[in-house]
C-alpha cells in the first residue's frame, strides 16, 4: 500500500483548517493522506458496526467541491456498509498540482485508490463531474467497479460535437486568445469569493425541500467551497483546470459508454438542474437497459446535499435491490490511528 497516514490537527492538510478537522469527522468518517505519483490526496473513511455484505462505495465530488459536500450523506452509508470519500486532485484537501486535468487521469487516480486502499469491486457514487469520472473508471476498469450511482451526469463532448469539424480547430484557437494568464488569475480571484459562490449556490440548488435551516445551510456551503481556493498552487490549478477542460479528449463520449457498459447503474436527475438539463438524464437513460433512471420534481444539480434523506433512502434500497445476496468481501484494513 502507498503511504497511507491520518491527518491530525497537529499536520493539518492542505485545504484543511487543522482546528476543523475533528468536527467533520462525525461526518465525513476519518480523514487521511494518500501519496498517489508523488501528490498528495485527501480521503476519508467509515466502517458499518458490522458487516453486511454490500459492496463498498466510493463518494466522488463534483466540480469545485470536495469530500466536505457529502456532509449529510456519508455517515448515513455507513451504518450498512464502508464508504470513502476522495477529493480529486485539484480540488477540496488534495494537491493543487500544475498538471494537465481530464476525466481519464482522475479516473486513473480512483482506479489506484479502489486497488491500493478499498481492495475490491466497489459501487462509484458521483455527483456532477464525479459522475462522470466514475463512469470513465467503470470503462476502463470494469473489474474494479460493481456498480454506479450518478447524480446528474454532464457528457462534455457534445460541445465539441456540436461545432462543425473543419471549425473545432479554430474553437481552441480563439478560446486560448481570450484566457490568457493573466486574465484568468483575475477571473480566479473573482469566482472563488463568498458572495460569487452564494449566486453559484443559488442556481446549483432547486427548492432546498429539506433544510430547516437555509441560511446555515449555504453558509457551510460556501465555506466548503471557498477553502480550497486558498491552498498554495490554486490559482494555476485553476488555470490549468479551465484549459483542460477545453480540450478535445478531456473525457469520453457519455453516449458512446454507457450502452457498453455491464453493471447495475442509478441515475438520478432533477428537472430543476440548470446546469446539465434533465432532457440529457432521459436520453441517456435509453442506452442501457441496466440503467434505473428517476427524475426527482423541484430539484436541482447537486440532489444528495439538496435532499439527503431522499437521496440516501434511494441509494440505500438500491444497494439491496442490486446487491443483498452478494457474499461477504474481505477488505484491507486501514493503518494509523483514528483523528
Amino acid at each position: 500500500m502507498i503511504d497511507d497516514i491520518p491527518i491530525t490537527q497537529a499536520q493539518g492538510g492542505q485545504g484543511t483548517n487543522p482546528g476543523s478537522v475533528n468536527r467533520w469527522d462525525g461526518r465525513i468518517g476519518c480523514q487521511r493522506e494518500w501519496s498517489w505519483r508523488g501528490w498528495q490526496i485527501r480521503y476519508s473513511f467509515r466502517h458499518p458496526p458490522e458487516a453486511t455484505g454490500l459492496p463498498p462505495l466510493l463518494l466522488i465530488h463534483g466540480f469545485g467541491a470536495a469530500i466536505e459536500h457529502w456532509r449529510y450523506n456519508l455517515s448515513v452509508f455507513a451504518q450498512h456498509t464502508s464508504v470513502y470519500a476522495i477529493d480529486l486532485l485539484g480540488f477540496g484537501g488534495s494537491r493543487k498540482a500544475n498538471e494537465r486535468y481530464s476525466a481519464y487521469s482522475w479516473a486513473d487516480q480512483v482506479e489506484d485508490f479502489c486497488r491500493e486502499i478499498i481492495g475490491c469491486p466497489t459501487v462509484l457514487v458521483g455527483n456532477s463531474i464525479g459522475s462522470l469520472v466514475a463512469l470513465t473508471m467503470a470503462a476502463e476498469s470494469p473489474a474494479l467497479v460493481a456498480g454506479l450511482i450518478m447524480a446528474s451526469l454532464p457528457d462534455v463532448s457534445l460541445r465539441q460535437q456540436a461545432a462543425p469539424r473543419f471549425f473545432r480547430p479554430w474553437i481552441e484557437k480563439i478560446e486560448n486568445a481570450f484566457s490568457p494568464p493573466w486574465l484568468l488569475n483575475g477571473l480566479f480571484k473573482f469566482v472563488r469569493r463568498p458572495p460569487i459562490i452564494r449566486r453559484w449556490a443559488g442556481l446549483a440548488y432547486g427548492l432546498r425541500q429539506e433544510q430547516p435551516d437555509p441560511e446555515q445551510f449555504e453558509e457551510e456551503l460556501v465555506q466548503i467551497i471557498c477553502s480550497p481556493p486558498q491552498d498554495l498552487g490554486a490559482e494555476v490549478a485553476f488555470r490549468q483546470l479551465f484549459g483542460s477542460v477545453r480540450q478535445p479528449h478531456f473525457a469520453p463520449s457519455v453516449k458512446e459508454v454507457l450502452p457498453s457498459l455491464d453493471l447495475p447503474i442509478l441515475l438520478l436527475w432533477g428537472d430543476g438542474d440548470r446546469f446539465i438539463p434533465c432532457r440529457y438524464g432521459k436520453q441517456f437513460a435509453q442506452l442501457n437497459n441496466k440503467i434505473e433512471f428517476q427524475l426527482w420534481p423541484g430539484v436541482g444539480h447537486c440532489l444528495h446535499d439538496e435532499c439527503p434523506t431522499k437521496f440516501n433512502q434511494t441509494c440505500l434500497t438500491w444497494l439491496e435491490q442490486n446487491f443483498s445476496t452478494a457474499a461477504p468481501r474481505k477488505e484491507q484494513s486501514q493503518t494509523g490511528t483514528m483523528t
